[in-house]
């Protein structure tokens, strides 16, 4: 099958300063991504572009037709922060696309896909962090989207909420067959998550490496092989004057 997004040849400017400069990149149905590399390499700005959110830029964004079929346009977003509206409950935050006439039945299971049942009628001033951001991710996959998009999601919980919430984040994926595309800084979420890692650096940035995790899952944090892949990570972030 054909890949469901593709970039090419993307070059960024904001004003007279470069910010990306001729990076390609594509994502296959069931594949999970990862764009690693420090702050301020682009990382987000390329997540934008795919995302549809940012036109302001020169090169290719390809969809495959198959993600205008059924509902919304077949991609989900979920931000650094989980942006949920406070007036509204659990519930209507993730339902929010469809206003008062939100799939309620979807609703409750999304929920409890998400380890929220029962509290789809709390505020989220109720909510911690790390329920917050399920939220967050419960409203993304609510329009049945075969891509999602998540910008550092979990940057802002503790470590064993973040755990969790990578955990979590596969198995839905897994189960809703969904294609991820993952912007984070963090090596071990990479290549923990991911089926190939794509490395940015340079000023402005490029696609320095792109490394493969052959590793099926579920893994296993402690393992030599994703030691090893991090390492070649570092390698490669030394040698390209990002670190």
């Amino acid at each position: 099958m054909s890949a469901l997004l593709k970039l090419q040849n993307i070059h960024k400017a904001f004003a007279d300063v470069r910010v990306l400069e001729d990076v390609s990149l594509s994502l296959a149905a069931g594949e999970v991504v990862s764009l690693l590399g420090p702050s301020g390499c682009g990382k987000s700005t390329l997540l934008r572009i795919a995302a549809g959110l940012d036109q302001d830029y020169l090169g290719g964004l390809e969809l495959n037709p198959l993600l205008n079929f059924g509902r919304g346009c077949g991609i989900g977003v979920v931000f650094q922060e989980p942006r949920l509206m406070p007036w509204l409950s659990v519930a209507q935050n993730v339902g929010f696309a469809d206003g008062w006439v939100a799939d309620d039945a979807w609703v409750q299971q999304l929920l409890r896909d998400v380890g929220l049942q029962g509290r789809g009628d709390a505020l989220p001033k109720h909510l911690s962090g790390g329920q917050a951001q399920r939220v967050a991710i419960a409203r993304a996959l609510y329009g049945k989207p075969q891509v999602l998009l998540l910008d550092e999601p979990f940057s802002a919980v503790d470590a064993f909420t973040r755990m969790k919430l990578q955990d979590l984040l596969v198995e839905l994926a897994a189960r809703y067959e969904i294609a991820v595309l993952l912007v984070t800084h963090d090596l071990d979420e990479a290549f923990y998550l991911s089926d190939r890692v794509l490395i940015l650096g340079g000023t402005p940035s490029r696609l320095q490496r792109e490394l493969a995790v052959p590793l099926v899952r579920p893994r296993d944090r402690r393992s030599a092989e994703l030691a090893y892949l991090r390492g070649e990570a570092l390698t490669e972030l030394y040698q390209s004057h990002v670190l």
